[in-house]
């Protein structure tokens, strides 16, 4: 049996490393998504409006900001937990950038109104935007200031650093898509539409245009 010497093993060894190195620099790099996380009343119109936006992969509802560990939705609803119903958005930078969604996030809030949004009312109803590092939370205090100029009134809506995010019971994920006729009697009946095109002068697009 001939011999392999060990130079020529070494010059073997030394391609295919240098072939897996070239393959890796070559293969198309996936930036990890990033994310955003929003509080702004009812999470279920929160989903609806994130959902449809491009660049956008995933949106959760679930509950943030308070000091429960794995609240349910009748302690947040309580109000003695200290959540907020939210939303943690993971979207791709290259499609859609975090300034973006902090605009869209905006027009689907009332800024104005303190301890609720819209119909509902509660310290988990209260509206917020959680950075999760510094350049987050420049884009949310400038983009603020705007509104407050834009509105020519006092924005409540609090700025506050991310903590633990606790996703929703499983029948709140997507629940305008799994009861469109419901969610629409609640937008409808909530007012929200109406309030936010009073507020920002355009009529906000929908996450669902059925009628009830």
């Amino acid at each position: 049996m001939k011999r392999i010497s060990g130079f020529a093993i070494a010059i073997a060894a030394a391609l295919e490393l240098g072939l897996a190195v070239l393959a890796a620099a070559q293969a198309p790099v996936k930036p990890a998504g990033a994310k955003a996380s929003f509080a702004g009343g009812c999470f279920w119109c929160m989903e609806s409006e994130f959902e449809k936006v491009p660049g956008v992969a995933s949106v959760i509802s679930g509950y943030t900001g308070g000091t429960t560990k794995n609240p349910t939705y009748e302690e947040v609803s309580s109000g003695a937990t200290g959540h907020f119903e939210a939303v943690e958005i993971t979207f791709d930078p290259r499609k859609v950038t975090y300034e973006r969604l902090v605009e869209i996030y905006w027009e689907n809030i009332d800024p104005l109104t303190a301890n609720g949004q819209f119909c509902d009312r509660g310290e988990q109803y209260r509206s917020a935007i959680f950075y999760r590092d510094e350049a987050q939370r420049r884009v949310a205090e400038e983009s603020k200031k705007k509104v407050a100029e834009r509105l020519k009134g006092k924005v409540v809506t609090l700025i506050l650093p991310a903590s633990a995010f606790y996703p929703a019971e499983e029948y709140h994920q997507d629940y305008y898509k799994k009861n469109p006729f419901r969610y629409g009697l609640y937008r409808k009946g909530c007012g929200r539409d109406e309030l936010l095109e009073q507020i920002w002068g355009i009529a906000p697009a929908s996450g669902n245009k059925e009628k009830p």
